[in-house]
């Protein structure tokens, strides 16, 4: 899913915006779909657990807190198309000292729902996680650049 330089991924672009939420604007291909015209839905789920838990880097600051996946609620509203652009964006709805919780959506870039979830993580240090093997060093890749805003 994640890394720019995953060719099998993405290459999604994180923002982290001033109220706390992380959004992108990213493209599924071809090669993503799963029936004729429409993206493979555990491909937009993962976009939506993605973005999940960027939010989390997005709210804090820093990319310090790392979580893992305990339960994902997603819902299918619309088909989602490939080959147009998306946006997604994704808040922290609740957050402790054990575990955190987002809602994540995907809009067509008019602002249309397509897909959305809630997502609760239980934290973890990352060498919990990783068991010793080496971090992709694209894991929290956020884009630093000009943009300032993304229309709705």
């Amino acid at each position: 899913m994640c890394g720019l330089d995953n060719e099998y991924g993405i290459k999604a672009p994180y923002y982290s915006m001033e109220d706390g939420s992380v959004m992108s604007i990213f493209k599924y291909r071809k090669q993503h779909q799963g029936y004729p015209g429409r993206v493979h839905g555990g491909l937009v789920t993962a976009m939506l657990d993605e973005m999940s838990m960027r939010a989390l880097w997005a709210e804090e600051g820093d990319e310090k807190t790392f979580g893992v996946t305990f339960s994902l609620e997603n819902k299918y509203r619309m088909p989602v198309p490939y080959d147009v652009p998306l946006i997604g964006r994704a808040k922290i709805v609740k957050d402790n000292r054990k575990m955190f919780v987002a809602e994540a959506q995907i809009m067509d870039e008019n602002g249309k729902l397509l897909s959305n979830a809630t997502v609760k993580y239980m934290k973890l240090n990352i060498d919990d996680i990783v068991g010793g093997a080496l971090m992709h060093e694209e894991m929290c890749y956020l884009i630093d650049d000009d943009l300032k805003e993304i229309d709705i």
